[in-house]
């Protein structure tokens, strides 16, 4: 009887969990089974383990092979254990220095010939590697510098199974890949898109440039062809530089998802997701048998765009309420139950009415008020709560299109914008929170404290529009980032007006 142990890593949610793929071999009838909760795609290995083993010039044991994946109660999915089952077997059969296979944690799926293909969630198995004390972590070539993003541990890039077996056996030298960060982040400040290229539009370049001060949710209302996406493809060259923690988070998620390249193996500028309005709920906040991250979670510390909102099904535009409050979302399942960031800055955008042009003063709108009533009706009052800006963006004049005026750059507005994140900054560095979004209420009745005249300016907006407790709060925080873009310590009546105009889905004159 033999019987080998190797290092691997199962994801869970956005973090990665050790697994000992054990392997023992014993006489009696030709049989390979795997146990330990393994999904179909662990299964079906046994026959690509087989070929792969023996199209790379190894025996495969004509013997009873068990391989044991624990802990038990933790479900397998994924081909990523194919390069650790087969080195099991082969260090089972001696073919293999058992000594060095507990230095390493080992991923990676094989080709029927040997190679061995890049897996998910490279990144965040290279934090477990680093945070169980390992010496390394072996994964594909092509995950190599993703995984070299974490620092103080070798990374080593594989092509095939022989590769894998001389090294272990110290016949063949392999050199730990390296990834520059300051390489990466060098090119972080260029954008492809810039505020310079919209035409008029100053009342809501304003009312971006606050919400990106304070990381506010926006909502824009305008006819077709304003200029709504294109306000919203512009919105990351204006918000700061993602830190090292902000992009080790945001590429973890998308390392688990998939989407990384070795090309861009850390996100360096804030990602921008624009799902079309036929997503599923599981789509944008992430679901499947096994969870996986849905469009919020892809967009932490970025931007999330919903265009034509309310086109997108009810049921979808709900389960935006908990990520939207919470900054995470929790998926739970039969078989798991897993919370994934989504710390993001929402950004929809719609028209005035279903035909588009109820604000318009050139067109004529054909829509009824009930078919608006209707229209309208699809974005419920809570989620619309949750929005801290709605901002009018009607057509642009002709003259706005033509004139020669050069329009503020996106340096010039990030340059305000960075002075006003790093005042919150200074005055939450206590509190645990970055910015004016993230304010609970304790900490707004604590940062957000109104003279008389505001407070009676608020009271009276709030009878006029019927506007929630929440829109409130949310009213007092935009005041807030107002306050910060000046650079002062007080809020003024004057913040409170100009907060009060960016909730404009509120005002009785703005109805059907």
């Amino acid at each position: 009887m033999a019987l080998s142990k190797v290092f691997s890593a199962v994801l869970y949610g956005i973090e990665a969990h050790l697994i000992d793929v054990e392997v023992d071999l014993s006489q009696g009838l030709p049989l390979l089974s795997i146990v330990g909760l393994p999904d179909i795609a662990v299964k079906e290995s046994k026959d690509r383990l087989r070929s792969a083993i023996k199209n790379t010039g190894f025996n495969f044991p004509i013997k009873k092979i068990t391989i044991n994946l624990a802990p038990a109660d933790l479900r397998k999915e994924g081909a990523s254990f194919d390069l650790p089952m087969a080195l099991g077997i082969l260090a089972a059969e001696g073919i293999i220095k058992e000594d060095m296979l507990d230095r390493y944690l080992i991923v990676g799926e094989l080709s029927l010939d040997g190679r061995i293909k890049e897996v998910r969630g490279a990144l965040p198995m290279a934090i477990l590697a680093k945070r169980r004390g390992l010496g390394g972590i072996l994964v594909p070539s092509d995950n190599a510098q993703e995984a070299a993003v974490v620092a103080g541990i070798d990374v080593f890039g594989i092509k095939t199974l022989p590769q894998v077996v001389e090294f272990l056996n110290g016949r063949e030298k392999l050199f730990p890949a390296i990834t520059d960060i300051d390489i990466l982040y060098a090119r972080q400040s260029i954008f492809q898109e810039d505020f310079s290229e919209v035409r008029g539009q100053a009342h809501a370049k304003r009312a971006l440039e606050i919400a990106a001060a304070g990381g506010h949710n926006v909502l824009m209302v305008g006819p077709p062809g304003s200029g709504k996406t294109m306000l919203a493809k512009r919105v990351p060259s204006i918000l700061p530089p993602m830190s090292f923690e902000e992009s080790l988070e945001a590429t973890q998620v998308h390392s688990v998802f998939g989407s990384l390249s070795s090309e861009h193996p850390l996100l360096i500028v804030r990602p921008f997701r624009s799902p079309h309005h036929t997503i599923s709920d599981a789509g944008l906040v992430g679901g499947g048998q096994v969870p996986r991250p849905g469009e919020v979670s892809l967009a932490h510390h970025g931007v999330l765009f919903l265009d034509e909102l309310p086109e997108f099904r009810r049921n979808v535009l709900e389960v935006l309420r908990q990520p939207l409050e919470e900054g995470k979302v929790a998926i739970v399942r039969a078989s798991a139950s897993l919370t994934y960031p989504a710390q993001f800055m929402l950004i929809a955008a719609m028209n005035p009415c279903p035909c588009g042009y109820f604000t318009d003063p050139t067109r004529a709108c054909v829509c009824t008020p009930m078919a608006i009533l209707r229209y309208r009706s699809k974005i419920s009052g809570p989620l619309l709560d949750r929005i801290d800006l709605h901002i009018e963006v009607p057509a642009v004049p002709f003259r706005d299109l033509t004139k020669e005026m050069e329009e503020e750059s996106s340096e010039g507005i990030r340059k305000r914008v960075l002075a006003a994140r790093d005042y919150q900054a200074e005055r939450y560095r206590r509190e645990g929170i970055r910015y004016n979004a993230q304010l609970k209420p304790r900490q707004l009745k604590k940062f957000c404290q109104i003279d008389g005249e505001s407070r009676k300016l608020l009271e009276t907006a709030i009878e006029r529009l019927g506007l929630s407790a929440r829109a409130y709060n949310r009213i007092l925080k935009v005041a807030r980032s107002i306050a910060d873009l000046k650079q002062q310590d007080t809020i003024l009546p004057l913040d409170v007006a100009e907060a009060v105009q960016y909730r404009s889905l509120d005002r009785k004159t703005f109805s059907a």
